[in-house]
Order: structure tokens, then sequence, then C-alpha cells
């Protein structure tokens, strides 16, 4: 825990949290909640933790940025994997309509952006597209959540 007290961010962020704040909650006139903070200071443990107590991973900002584009701007590929892993949603587009895929390249971070462009490419893979993969590899899965099927969670998507 001292670890924590070296860092003012964290620091009242968990002031916050043990006062009662909702881990969702906005802490500053930004609208950047403590998942959006973790990510965008490339602390992967913090956001870990974040998303653990379910902090919302697509929340977007006043300036429409989600976690993800926060991870992608400072070139956490940590916080990226992390996020993608817990089915963040990798299309959001802020209110410039920069992806993270977009903000990583334009910050100078073509190892998170290949990461993302990968990421985008197996997910919109189809079953039905040739492959030309070795058979005896076993294919890895992603879980898809429900919610990616339809756009009812009234955040914003490239077009």
């Amino acid at each position: 825990m001292l670890l924590l007290d070296c860092n003012s961010e964290v620091e009242n962020l968990t002031h916050l949290l043990a006062a009662g704040a909702s881990v969702n909650a906005p802490p500053d006139p930004c609208e950047q909640s403590p998942v959006h903070l973790a990510a965008g200071g490339g602390r992967a443990w913090f956001l870990l933790w974040q998303l653990q107590t379910g902090a919302d991973l697509n929340q977007q900002d006043v300036f429409g940025e989600a976690p993800l584009h926060k991870a992608a701007k400072v070139g956490s590929l940590e916080c990226l994997s992390l996020l993608v892993a817990s089915d963040a949603q990798i299309d959001l587009c802020n209110k410039n309509g920069q992806t993270a895929e977009d903000l990583a390249w334009s910050c100078g971070f073509p190892e998170c952006a290949k990461f993302l462009t990968a990421i985008k490419r197996m997910q919109t893979k189809h079953p039905s597209e040739p492959s030309n993969r070795d058979p005896c590899v076993p294919v890895l899965r992603q879980k898809r959540s429900f919610a990616s099927a339809g756009n009812t969670s009234g955040k914003r998507k490239c077009p």
C-alpha cells in the first residue's frame, strides 16, 4: 500500500473509493472515471483492480474517449491487452472520429496500433472465410459479448 501513496492520482482515487464513490463515477470535470485514469497512466495493475471491481471499460469521457483510447495514447500495450481481454469495444470513436487504433498510430505507438489492428481483424473475420492456417494448430476463440451484436448501449461507433 505504500506504493500507492507515492502517486497523488492513485491516492485521490483510493480516497474516493474508500469514501463510497462509485467505481464508475466521474471524479473530475472531464468525466474521466478511475478506469480512464488508470489506463491513461499505463498502470495495468490498477486497471486490473478497477476491472475486477466492476468498472465500465467502455465509459466515454467528455472527449468521447474510453479507457482503450487513453491506453493507446500513452502506448500501454499491457493496459490495451487487459481491456481487450475484458471485451472492450475496439471500434468506439472519440468526438474527433478516432478509434484507439487511430490514436496509437498518431501518437507514435505502432506496436499498440498493430495489436489493435490484429484484434479487429480477428473479431471481424467470419467463420465462412477461407483460412490459411495450419489445421493441426488449435484455434483460439475470442469471447464475444451479446452487446456487440447491436449498439444498444448508446456508445459512438465509427461509420
